[in-house]
């Protein structure tokens, strides 16, 4: 197909035992999904999971080094399970959803988290505190056929070695299953959309120079440098 300007290269990442990638379409958030999270975010724990965009393209691979953002001075991390999806869906019943998960991954949610909280200050879309160029770090795609679906599993995230989060995946507020279940009433989901599943508590603040390693147990350890 020819198209009126340059096309741009579809955004994937690497299959664990695959010389194939996994292509990314869209990327799917869940905010406020731990309870001692939800806690240290002012919210309460059992509210109905709520969802964000970012782009596809603002995928990072494993062991990448990036710039420290533009527009912003507090740059968090939020360390995170994800979900790859293989199969299309909507309205998709609980004990059905792990049949739609290729595979999981590990991922962190970069957050310009003073553009956010301004934007919510005045009650406007907080994209630009989430969606910006490399702002959702992932490790190789590891397929549910070889791991299964983890369940419990510590998550922990160390900024120049120090612990700064630590969670058990097993505390998410909505599991896995519901999430993809919840998420498919809204939209129909697809082959290549990514689900970043939230964060522990101990989310903050980044800096130029430090090095964010973030490890699931089960899965893989993911290393990102912000220069």
């Amino acid at each position: 197909m020819n198209y009126v300007i340059p096309s741009w290269n579809l955004p994937s990442l690497p299959v664990e035992g695959s010389e194939e990638r996994f292509p990314v379409r869209r990327i799917y958030c869940i905010g406020r999904n731990y309870a001692a999270h939800a806690r240290e975010m002012g919210a309460d724990e059992r509210e109905p999971p709520f969802f964000f965009l970012k782009p596809g393209d603002a995928i990072v691979e494993n062991h990448a080094t990036i710039p420290y953002p533009p527009a912003t001075e507090n740059l968090h991390y939020e360390a995170e399970l994800v979900v790859a999806l293989g199969k299309s869906g909507s309205n998709i019943a609980v004990e059905n959803a792990n049949d739609h998960v290729f595979g999981y991954g590990v991922g962190i949610d970069l957050t310009r988290r003073d553009l956010q909280e301004e934007a919510k200050g005045m009650r406007r879309p907080w994209d630009m505190g989430k969606g910006f160029d490399a702002s959702a770090p992932c490790s190789k795609i590891y397929p549910a056929s070889s791991i299964g679906h983890p369940i419990n599993g510590s998550i922990t995230l160390t900024v120049n070695g120090e612990l700064r989060q630590s969670g058990d995946i097993g505390d998410m507020i909505w599991d896995v299953p519901e999430s993809i279940a919840y998420l498919s009433t809204l939209v129909t989901l697809e082959p290549g959309d990514l689900i970043y599943t939230g964060t522990p508590e101990g989310v903050g603040a980044v800096r130029r120079g430090e090095q964010i390693v973030v490890r699931v147990e089960g899965i893989c350890d993911l290393t990102l440098n912000i220069n």
